[in-house]
Formats: C-alpha cells, sequence, structure tokens
C-alpha cells in the first residue's frame, strides 16, 4: 500500500513542477538561438515603407497639431501593450489570447509618466463591415473595463485640429 502511496506523490509532484515550469516559460514560443549571424532564416521580411496608411497619417498630423505639445502620440498600439491581461482569477492565456492581434489606431500618453489617457479609432469605410463592427464593439468594452477612454473619430473630425482637440479634451475630461 505504501508503494502506490508514494508513486501517487511523485506523479501528482512531477505534474505540479510541469505546470510551474509551463506556467513560467510563457511567452517563449520560440527557443531557438539567433545570437549567431545566419545567412539562412526560417522567414523572410521587408521594410515597409509606410508605418501608416495615408488617412492615419493625416489624423497623426492632426493630432500632433491638436495636442503634441500636450500628450505623446503613439500609433498603431496592439491592445496587450495597452491593458493588463493577467487578473488574478482568470484564465491568463485565453484573456491574452482574447486582446491578441486587437490594435488601437492611435494612444495619446502624458508626457510625464507616459500613462494612457486616451485611446483614438479612426472610422473609415472599413468599420462598417459587420465583422469589423463587432470587434469594435469588443474593443470598448475591453477599454471600458480597463478604465481607458476611447474616441471615435471620423474622416472630416480629423481634418481640423481645433475642433479635435476639442473633443480629445471633452473625452478626457468625462473619464
Amino acid at each position: 500500500m505504501s508503494f502506490i502511496f508514494w508513486l501517487f506523490i511523485i506523479v501528482v509532484a512531477v505534474a505540479f513542477i510541469g505546470k510551474l515550469i509551463d506556467t513560467y516559460t510563457q511567452g517563449s514560443y520560440d527557443s531557438r538561438d539567433y545570437t549567431e549571424e545566419k545567412d539562412e532564416y526560417d522567414y523572410k521580411y521587408k521594410r515597409k515603407v509606410f508605418l501608416m496608411t495615408k488617412p492615419e497619417h493625416e489624423c497623426f498630423d492632426t493630432l500632433v497639431k491638436a495636442v503634441g505639445d500636450k500628450y505623446y502620440i503613439f500609433p498603431q498600439i496592439h491592445l496587450p501593450s495597452l491593458v493588463g491581461h493577467k487578473v488574478y482569477g482568470q484564465s491568463w492565456r485565453g484573456a491574452f489570447g482574447h486582446i491578441n492581434r486587437k490594435s488601437i489606431d492611435f494612444v495619446l500618453c502624458d508626457k510625464a509618466y507616459i500613462s494612457p489617457v486616451l485611446a483614438i479609432e479612426l472610422d473609415d469605410s472599413t468599420h462598417q463591415r459587420y465583422d469589423r463592427h463587432m470587434r469594435d464593439v469588443e474593443v470598448e468594452k475591453i477599454l471600458r473595463y480597463a478604465g481607458i477612454p476611447l474616441l471615435r473619430i471620423n474622416h472630416f473630425e480629423m481634418r481640423n485640429s481645433a475642433n479635435l482637440g476639442a473633443l480629445i479634451e471633452k473625452a478626457v475630461a468625462q473619464h
């Protein structure tokens, strides 16, 4: 009887240690050594000519005029960089999977601490699609739960820096 008991204890201990190792190595999906210079890579990459689309660039320029002296403006921020997903009592991997591959067009951060103040989403014609609308609703819920206000602007609102500045100040003040 004691042999079975000790075997059970060993199996449980090995499973527990395996789970701990798995938990602490999250995020290290690719364990290959990239420190040595190689001529051949598994994937090919090229530099993008433009970081933003033309409407996003126009909006960025207007944002700089509207609030560039007050806030830092960061384009195309992925949600995992903006909101924490490691909340006690929930599946961290599940929560990360839910926000992964979602991004915000612009995030305004205060200049003292680089803390997020406002997320801005530029609503272009793609936001009329049903799948995109459902994604937008989900992103709004995530940001609201995280305590980050979201301002949605259309193509016309982004052209006037004074108008855009007023919309931003109103959105920040309401939060």
